[in-house]
């Protein structure tokens, strides 16, 4: 991603699905989230070819768990900030609908 996005950050249903644009910050952040889980997983990989403790495994798999957890918290408020927040001023009151059921899942 080469290309600095412009201000505006609308979900939009381009090219057949709804797609956002981020902002440079936003997407370098939530990148950088995902590759030190990514980190993790191969660690814990490593872990289980190694041969290591279980329960060893079991904090490293909590440490990913939590990892995530954080980087959906993130990715969830900036949704909310602008996505929900445009459609909601746009009239579009659907999008209330898309939240609660996305928190819901996120909640299981």
């Amino acid at each position: 991603m080469s290309e600095v996005k412009n201000e505006k950050n609308c979900c939009c249903d381009c090219f057949g699905g709804k797609t956002k644009e981020r902002s440079e910050k936003e997407y370098k952040d939530l990148m950088n989230r995902l590759s030190r889980i990514e980190g993790q997983v191969r660690g814990i990989k490593g872990m289980l070819e190694r041969d290591a403790y279980c329960v060893d495994i079991l904090v490293q798999v909590s440490a990913v768990t939590s990892a995530l957890n954080s980087f959906n918290k993130v990715l969830l408020a900036n949704h909310i900030r602008s996505c929900v927040v445009e459609n909601v001023r746009s009239g579009n009151d659907e999008v209330i609908d898309e939240l609660v059921n996305t928190i819901q899942k996120l909640m299981k």
